[in-house]
């Protein structure tokens, strides 16, 4: 197992507070993808722990495992292209924190996808019955900064509505 920092990564399909789900069904499991940009330094770092994990245990034929580190033009998303994208899961909740390493929780409403985070991750590789894989250990998450939202979604303002308290009104008129 080899473990990796991840820094500045934007991430998609986060399940962190919750199991994700594939059709209303839960897989057990909590997970996410990290996108790195193609020219980022950290490609060639996690391409090397892949490697050397995948050596170390499935031995030379480790590159015909089924990896965690994809090209993102291969994916049809969003954010996705000249990225690649590494899916990181877990059975255990993962650590999700904030930038001053304050813990957080979904109802803070501060992770999601599209923003900017850290990441600590662990290479692993195993083989069973369905083949051979080299995949990431998601171990913990820290926000570092906003980016535009996947999945459109306005954001709103609590300024956007009138202050309603002040009376009771019987006019049931929508002010278009």
């Amino acid at each position: 197992m080899s473990k990796l920092m991840l820094s500045t990564v934007r991430l998609s399909f986060p399940s962190l507070f919750e199991h994700a789900e594939y059709k209303g069904d839960s897989l057990g499991k909590y997970e996410c993808t990290f996108l790195i940009d193609k020219d980022s330094d950290q490609v060639e770092h996690i391409q090397k722990a892949i490697k050397a994990v995948g050596t170390d245990v499935l031995g030379k034929d480790w590159s015909k495992a089924k990896l965690c580190l994809q090209d993102g033009a291969e994916k049809d998303y969003d954010g996705y292209e000249n990225c690649f994208a590494l899916k990181a899961t877990t059975k255990k909740r993962p650590v999700v924190m904030n930038k001053d390493k304050s813990l957080l929780t979904a109802e803070d409403d501060v992770i999601y996808a599209g923003c900017y985070v850290n990441a600590s991750i662990s290479i692993y590789a195993f083989q069973n019955t369905y083949g051979r894989f080299v995949q990431a250990q998601l171990n913990a998450v820290q926000f570092c900064k906003d980016g535009d939202k996947f999945g459109g979604g306005d954001t709103f303002s609590l300024d956007e509505f009138e202050d309603l308290s002040g009376g009771d009104s019987d006019d049931d008129t929508i002010p278009f």
